[in-house]
């Protein structure tokens, strides 16, 4: 549906979202409302990158080895293809996250990924145990978002970053003009196709708009602690990315 709805453009949001984050071999990441595992998918594709491109360096530093040193440099990092990065998918819906391990297992996702049930505004987690904490099109259906971010800074470590990935505010009035048409005239009909569900369809447009504006969410952002608050929009403000540091 998120294909339909969106004409595939979601996929490339979120791979900007992931290049955002830039995250490196070691990175500690919680994905929170993540259960469809795919943020998660595209950090270890992203750090196993990061990771094959440091052997490669590695080894042209070393152009006198062997071989049989370079097979065993090789055969060595392979167990270690992630540097130590791990990835913690959390979700309050149990459904969501059997989707997502059905699907690991079925691309092959194992190393450094684990599946967590629990709420964003009160996360099972002890402080200070992250570097990285995401949430994306997620935060819009948190009850109490002021809770859940101070989750998000109780989680993260001194000099994490909380990184947000949500619907927002049209900046373009002929963007904005289009999008509403869209959003109105068109969702709803393919929620009815598709999932045999207008209301519900109805319900998240409507929902997307009585959202928060980029300000609002960079002010809630800075009331908890964050700092270094920004935010960069895509679409013409159609889903914005909003980026804080724990300083």
């Amino acid at each position: 549906m998120n294909d339909s709805m969106s004409l595939g453009i979601h996929r490339i949001w979120k791979d900007i979202f992931l290049h955002q984050m830039n995250p490196c071999p070691g990175t500690q990441l919680l994905d929170v409302a993540g259960g469809t595992g795919d943020i998660a998918f595209r950090f270890i594709n992203y750090v196993r990158s990061q990771r094959e491109h440091q052997v490669r360096q590695k080894l042209r530093t070393h152009q006198n080895l062997s071989w049989q040193e370079i097979t065993k440099l090789y055969q060595e990092e392979e167990h270690k293809s992630l540097g130590g990065s791990h990835v913690v998918v959390c979700d309050i819906n149990k459904e969501m996250l059997k989707v997502g391990k059905q699907k690991s297992q079925r691309l092959g996702y194992a190393e450094g990924l684990s599946w967590v049930l629990g709420n964003a505004e009160e996360l099972p987690f002890n402080n200070d145990s992250f570097d990285v904490y995401t949430i994306a099109f997620g935060i819009r259906n948190v009850t109490h978002i002021d809770q859940a971010l101070q989750e998000a800074y109780r989680v993260l470590k001194p000099g994490g970053r909380f990184l947000c990935l949500e619907f927002s505010r049209v900046n373009n009035s002929l963007v904005s003009s289009l999008y509403d048409l869209y959003s109105f005239q068109v969702i709803p009909v393919l929620g009815e196709v598709i999932a045999g569900d207008w209301k519900a369809y109805q319900y998240l447009v409507e929902s997307i708009r009585c959202f928060l504006t980029q300000e609002e969410l960079k002010e809630l952002m800075e009331d908890v602690g964050f700092l270094k608050v920004e935010y960069r929009n895509l679409g013409s403000g159609i889903v914005a990315i909003h980026s804080g540091f724990k300083l």
